[in-house]
């Protein structure tokens, strides 16, 4: 039986968009990482009095705001990437630059790569900062006058740029090699944890703050396999004693009534800093089927892009329409519209209402830092260096505790950036920007309401067949009198996974507008089925006792 899908309308709230949440344990990695890629670019610019090419520098210096999150050897590779896609993007942007001068043929163009660039992003996962800083970039450079035999050079400096952008991303990993692997894991056996107690307190398991503890700790293990398999190798010792802790967050997360709460974040505790790190005794056969997980083939490229179609289609269109609205009414920098839409589009139109108003206020209250400090940048080329690299800063540092946080300090940088070439008066930056914001809000979010993601329905459909086939699995396994224990964990682990997915899958198909209705009972009644085969599965994996886990021996990192 299917019911309605509540109103979407009834659950987009001021208040919520606007609440600050905890900062992330590693704000300062980003901040201090975009401080160190982008400083030494600018100040040799500026002492060879050239400030005029730092919108080429830091296209290549901002890409050390990504992969924070992925182990080194991924980071390595998602930061070169990253490079490739933005001196790409700036070359495509300042080629269409040098050609033509027609504001609506390159706000069209703009608009176009915004889509290419958000799918890209999204179907790869890059992470945040996501498509927003590609589509900055390359969308101002769509109006920085240009001839052909510029853009080689410009290109270049980019790339060099985003060279040195890569060492800095890549230099924590000589102090800590194992950081983002410790951090995924830890995170992992916490919301275990948490889950573990709700449970205890809530036997029945039929709350609401039950569920929602449980999809945030699926999603905590989740990520944390993602974190762990993305090296693609398992001879690394500390790295296999994490997977058995990953394992011990999974197994709670299926019998949260048998798991040991304390135990658990007692584990997190010891993985902070770059002391030993815990390995649990007896859990020599914990990790079957993961080298069996590592050998299926990631899916194609294409495959992963094909959900994004309607994503895609608003953003092209709800950047285009945007910068077509600045045009017409007279702004100089219509791309500042096109980022403002372009950074809006989320998983659904809920989403994309609380970004919209996220960005709104922050962008409004940022002018007015931008006002207050302008006079300070003008007094000196080196003080409006500075200003930039104190907002680079403040704009990491808060944003992982609201996106408007971020944008009140991202305003008056992006504001003060426009400065590098020459000095222009304040108070049209401030009404041009502020227009901008608005025009690029308002259209937007309008195009998100109008291009519906009919496939969100069709989603949670595949996502029910794959929970109900791994259940189905996993109980005939269970069914036997001595199944093999490969299969077995492999049964488990495919159901885990599927759950999750589903999971994840009804969140972003319950914001969405205009669809038919939803299967929300199935999705209950597939989750609570799940749940308790998952439940049955460890039990009857007699590896999985936690009296043998709580004796336990450390690994060297």
């Amino acid at each position: 039986m299917s019911t309605a899908t509540p109103s979407t309308a009834r659950r987009l709230s001021l208040a919520g968009a606007l609440r600050l949440g905890r900062p992330s344990d590693i704000w300062f990695k980003p901040a201090c990482s975009v401080v160190a890629a982008v400083a030494p670019p600018n100040l040799t610019l500026l002492a060879l009095g050239r400030l005029d090419l730092a919108m080429y520098t830091m296209a290549g210096s901002l890409c050390a705001l990504y992969g924070h999150n992925r182990p080194y050897p991924a980071r390595a590779r998602t930061l070169a990437r990253v490079i490739l896609g933005m001196v790409g993007g700036l070359a495509v942007a300042l080629v269409a630059a040098s050609l033509t001068t027609d504001a609506v043929a390159l706000v069209t163009v703009g608009a176009l790569m915004a889509a290419v660039q958000k799918v890209l992003c999204d179907a790869t996962r890059v992470g945040p900062p996501g498509n927003v800083v590609l589509t900055f970039i390359s969308s101002a450079s769509l109006f920085a006058p240009q001839t052909l035999g510029q853009v080689p050079g410009h290109v270049g400096l980019a790339l060099a740029a985003g060279a040195w952008a890569w060492l800095v991303g890549m230099a924590p990993g000589l102090l800590r090699p194992h950081g983002p692997e410790r951090r995924a894991t830890a995170h992992a056996l916490n919301a275990a944890a948490a889950y573990a107690d709700a449970a205890h307190a809530d036997t029945r398991g039929t709350g609401a703050g039950h569920d929602r503890t449980r999809a945030a700790a699926a999603a905590a293990v989740q990520a944390a396999w993602q974190t762990l398999l993305a090296t693609g190798t398992r001879t690394d010792r500390t790295r296999r004693a994490l997977e058995h802790l990953v394992v011990r967050a999974e197994v709670a997360l299926a019998a949260p009534a048998d798991a040991d709460p304390t135990l658990l974040r007692g584990w997190a505790r010891a993985l902070r800093g770059t002391g030993r790190v815990p390995r649990v005794a007896g859990a020599d056969d914990d990790l079957l089927g993961i080298d069996a997980e590592l050998s299926v083939p990631q899916r194609p490229l294409w495959r992963r892009l094909g959900p994004l179609t309607p994503l895609a289609a608003r953003t092209a269109l709800g950047c285009a329409l945007a910068g077509y609205a600045s045009l017409a009414l007279g702004v100089g920098r219509p791309y500042w519209a096109l980022v403002t839409a372009a950074s809006l589009y989320q998983a659904n139109v809920t989403l994309t209402w609380s970004r919209g108003v996220q960005r709104v206020v922050g962008n409004l209250l940022g002018v007015l830092v931008f006002a207050a400090v302008v006079p300070l940048a003008h007094l000196h080329p080196a003080a409006l260096v500075l200003c930039c690299l104190a907002f680079n800063f403040g704009a990491e540092a808060l944003i992982g505790r609201n996106y408007w946080l971020g944008s009140v300090c991202v305003t008056p940088m992006a504001l003060l950036v426009t400065e590098f070439a020459r000095t222009q008066d304040a108070g049209q930056l401030i009404t041009e920007r502020v227009v901008d914001t608005l025009v690029g809000a308002l259209v937007g979010f309008g195009t998100a309401v109008v291009v519906t993601n009919r496939r969100a329905g069709d989603r949670i459909e595949h996502a029910l067949t794959a929970v109900e086939r791994a259940r189905e699995q996993a109980a005939r396994l269970l069914a036997g009198e001595q199944p093999a224990p490969r299969a077995l964990e492999a049964a488990r682990r495919t159901l885990a996974a599927a759950l999750a997915d589903l999971r994840a899958t009804a969140d972003a198909a319950s914001g969405e507008w205009w669809q038919r209705a939803l299967p929300q009972e199935r999705v209950v009644l597939a989750e609570q089925s799940g749940h308790r085969t998952l439940a049955a599965t460890v039990r009857r994996q007699g590896t999985h006792s936690w009296d043998g886990a709580r004796t336990t021996e450390d690994v060297r990192p």
